[in-house]
C-alpha cells in the first residue's frame, strides 16, 4: 500500500436550520484527497486542547476558503459593513492555531481565507471591502452566474522572479490567469511573510512564510478548482505533497 500523508482541514461552522453544522467544502476535500494525501476534517471547537492531540494525526495543514469573512477586531479595527458573513468559531480556533503550527514545523498551505488567516494571526491586516477602495480591482465573483463562470480565470497574477512558484513551475513564464475570488485582500503584510505574487492592482496573491522549516505557502485564488487543469494548482499541490511526505517520514523516524 502507498503511503500517504494525512492532512487536516479545518472545518466553518454554518447555521443549517437552527443547528451548527461542521463542513468543509467538497472541492478542497476532493483536491487534496487526489494531490496531495488523505484528509480528516478538524472541528471548529475553539479548544486548542483538542486541536494538540489532533495535530499528532495529521502531516500537513489545509486551511481552505470559505464565504465568511475574518472580525476586523482580530487586526485592530472595526466592522465597516453590518451584516458581513463571519465565523466566529473558525476564527478563534484556526488564528490562534497558526504560529504553533508554525514553530511545530507542520507544513501549511492556506488559500483565500486561509491566506488571509496566516496573515492575520501574525500580525498583518486586510481590507475589508476592495471593491470600494480607488486603484482596486473589484476581485468578488460575478453574481448571479454559474459556478463554471464564477470560478473562471478573473485576472493575471505576476510572479517575482525570485519565488517558489517559479521555482517549483521551471518554465521561466512569470504571468498566469487565476480565479482570485474574494472581498477581503492584505492591507499591511505580517512579518516573516515574503510576497511571491500581485494582481495588476498591485494586491498580494501570494506569499510564503519564512520561518516555516518546510512549507509554509498561501494564496489568494482557488487552486483546487480545476486542479488537474492548472499548472498553478500543481506546482502548488505537488511541493506541498512533498513537504507533508517529508514530516511523515520525519515523525516516524523520531518515533522509533
Amino acid at each position: 500500500m502507498q503511503l500517504r500523508p494525512v492532512i487536516g482541514i479545518p472545518c466553518d461552522v454554518k447555521q443549517i436550520g437552527k443547528l451548527n453544522f461542521h463542513a468543509v467544502g467538497e472541492k478542497y476535500i476532493r483536491a487534496m484527497q487526489d494531490c496531495v494525501g488523505d484528509v480528516i476534517l478538524l472541528p471548529a471547537l475553539a479548544d486548542q486542547t483538542v486541536l494538540q492531540r489532533l495535530l499528532t494525526l495529521v502531516d500537513g495543514i489545509f486551511l481552505p476558503g470559505s464565504y465568511s469573512n475574518i472580525d476586523p477586531q482580530w487586526y485592530g479595527e472595526a466592522i465597516i459593513r453590518e451584516g458581513t458573513l463571519q465565523d466566529p468559531a473558525r476564527d478563534h480556533t484556526i488564528l490562534p492555531l497558526i504560529r504553533q503550527l508554525i514553530g511545530i514545523g507542520i507544513p501549511l498551505l492556506g488559500v483565500c481565507r486561509g491566506l488571509q488567516e496566516i496573515n492575520i494571526a501574525l500580525g498583518g491586516t486586510l481590507h475589508q471591502q476592495l471593491q470600494e477602495i480607488p486603484g482596486f480591482l473589484d476581485h468578488r465573483e460575478p453574481a448571479n452566474q454559474p459556478i463554471e463562470v464564477q470560478y473562471d480565470d478573473a485576472h493575471v497574477v505576476n510572479l517575482h522572479a525570485d519565488s517558489l512558484l517559479m521555482r517549483w513551475l521551471a518554465t521561466g513564464q512569470q504571468q498566469y490567469a487565476v480565479n482570485s475570488l474574494h472581498q477581503q485582500g492584505v492591507k499591511t503584510l505580517a512579518p516573516g511573510l515574503s510576497i511571491e505574487a500581485t494582481a495588476p492592482d498591485g494586491l498580494i496573491e501570494a506569499f510564503r512564510i519564512d520561518a516555516a522549516p518546510l512549507f509554509g505557502y498561501a494564496v489568494q485564488w482557488h487552486p483546487e478548482w480545476l486542479y488537474g487543469q492548472k499548472p498553478l494548482s500543481s506546482a502548488i499541490f505537488k511541493a506541498f505533497r512533498e513537504a507533508c511526505m517529508q514530516y511523515k517520514l520525519y515523525k516516524q523516524k523520531e518515533s522509533f
